[in-house]
């Protein structure tokens, strides 16, 4: 998803660096957290189970995976945080919310890691995280993106409240190497997807 554009300031719809964003990652502002053989990459272990093809056909860690394991998003391991800025809420000194940044393109970076504890939901703190997020991201000249699983309504009601209108579909494979126990760990790769649809308008009240 994406932010629509606002034409009267000159803006433009996204580029096809999106159409592959773990690549322009791996290939960009990333590339320091990659492993590459010739035109495949993957994100460091530890980092974030993703890898790309070039043309596809800290302290507050264990809170942050303990909040994760509580509201089930993404991946999330040990050292995602590497890959930018995150931005929490706590209550009464416990960590009940999270939005931070995942793939840094050129020109692009992905609001990730959305999640409330279940206990605390409904009061719209996601909404302020993924705001704040987005504010830091345009302060430094970039535009915010994010990724919401097909099947996830209530994130994508709440990114299109926002702002944010679809843009395309991706389909993610998850692989192991031969040999690999069924429990091992699993890397996802992802595809592009011919499949597009129409920008949407924004939210009524027009905020992004």
């Amino acid at each position: 998803m994406a932010p629509t554009p606002d034409l009267r300031a000159g803006g433009a719809p996204a580029p096809a660096v999106l159409d592959n964003a773990v690549w322009a990652a791996l290939d960009g502002p990333h590339a320091h957290l990659a492993e590459r053989v010739g035109r495949a990459a993957r994100y460091l272990p530890g980092t974030y189970d993703f890898a790309a093809l070039a043309d596809p056909a800290a302290a507050d860690v264990p809170e942050i995976l303990d909040l994760v394991a509580r509201s089930r998003p993404g991946p999330f391991l040990n050292r995602t945080v590497d890959m930018g800025t995150y931005l929490g809420i706590r209550n009464e000194g416990r960590l009940i919310a999270l939005a931070g940044e995942r793939l840094r393109l050129p020109g692009r970076t992905e609001i990730s890691a959305v999640r409330t504890d279940p206990g605390h939901r409904g009061r719209g703190l996601a909404t302020r995280l993924v705001r704040a997020v987005a504010a830091g991201i345009r302060d430094r000249g970039d535009t915010p993106f994010l990724h919401a699983a097909a099947d996830n309504r209530r994130a994508i009601r709440l990114y299109e409240s926002i702002g944010f209108t679809f843009r395309r579909r991706s389909r993610i494979v998850q692989v192991r190497t031969p040999g690999t126990p069924g429990a091992g760990r699993a890397l996802c790769v992802v595809r592009g997807s011919a499949r597009r649809s129409p920008t949407r308008p924004a939210a009524p009240d027009g905020r992004r």
